[in-house]
């Protein structure tokens, strides 16, 4: 995130972070072991119209960065989802989601972003990239501290959602989330709301990932939530990057970017559908970039 989010992961003075950018390490497959190609330092996933493939962190975080660099399904992809996401488990459970949705060729790719609360969802934001995400790697980074969530493209932020807890308003920060990502036939949905469903004569379809990392507080599965949120916060006795002063808001810089992005490239916002919410949802009222 600019100067911002890079500078304080050289700071971090404590037990219990993850960083690296090994798979092996971070990661294990959890569905479709035979859907996995690795090349060299490239991971893939097949779709084909037998199955998808997905997979899953070996532990699970609390606040701090995770990132994937994506080379999306080339070509016509209509109707297939690649995502990455962050989820906690439970009907309570919270989640940060990106998904990209496929295209038909020559069309811009469209990534949905999406965030649950408590088991609460349909909060969605589609935009088009400003590049095509299919010629090379991108980097796709959720950062999460007890002040806000963002979700960042190439560092630069797509979306913000702000703790407004002061104003009544549910904020994750108490569910150890695990890591995750898919690739699926989603062609009831995913390109033109349906309408464009999957063509198999182009199968199969893959998503290619390389450079994982997760630069978050690891919390042991022995221990209670409430005990994790605590020992993922800073104290006198330790300081986490993600804590730092200057995190808990974008600067000037990140700001205007997510103006620009909001600008050019959202094309629907759950804020504005008045359609499917009549009464605009009350985190949209306050909240300044949403």
């Amino acid at each position: 995130m600019s100067h911002s989010l890079g500078l304080f992961v050289g700071l971090m003075l404590v037990v219990g972070v993850a960083s690296t950018s090994n798979f092996d390490q971070l990661f294990q497959p959890s569905w479709a072991f035979d859907h996995f190609v690795h090349e060299g330092d490239l991971l893939k996933l097949k779709l084909d119209n037998y199955s998808g493939a997905g997979f899953a962190s070996k532990s699970k975080y609390m606040f701090g960065k995770v990132t994937i660099q994506l080379k999306l399904v080339e070509g016509d992809s209509a109707g297939t989802v690649t995502a990455f996401y962050m989820s906690s488990e439970g009907p309570n459970h919270n989640e940060f989601d990106f998904e990209f949705l496929g295209n038909t060729t020559g069309e811009p790719y469209s990534v949905q972003t999406n965030v649950y609360v408590n088991g609460v969802g349909n909060r969605e934001q589609r935009l088009n990239l400003w590049f095509d995400p299919t010629k090379d790697f991108h980097s796709y980074s959720i950062f999460w501290n007890q002040r806000q969530v963002v979700f960042l493209v190439d560092e630069t932020p797509i979306r913000v959602h702000t703790n407004m807890e002061h104003k009544g308003i549910p904020y994750p920060k108490d569910q150890p989330m695990g890591v995750y990502s898919s690739i699926w036939n989603a062609d009831n949905w995913a390109t033109q709301g349906g309408r464009v469903k999957t063509d198999w004569s182009h199968a199969p379809f893959f998503a290619t990932f390389k450079n994982f990392e997760i630069n978050a507080c690891e919390c042991p599965v022995s221990v209670a939530a409430m005990d994790n949120s605590k020992r993922c916060s800073s104290s006198e006795g330790k300081k986490y990057w993600w804590d730092e002063p200057n995190l808990a808001e974008l600067n000037v810089h990140q700001s205007h970017q997510l103006k620009w992005v909001r600008a050019r490239h959202i094309f629907y916002d759950y804020c504005s559908d008045t359609a499917r919410f009549p009464v605009t949802p009350a985190e949209c009222v306050h909240h300044r970039h949403n």
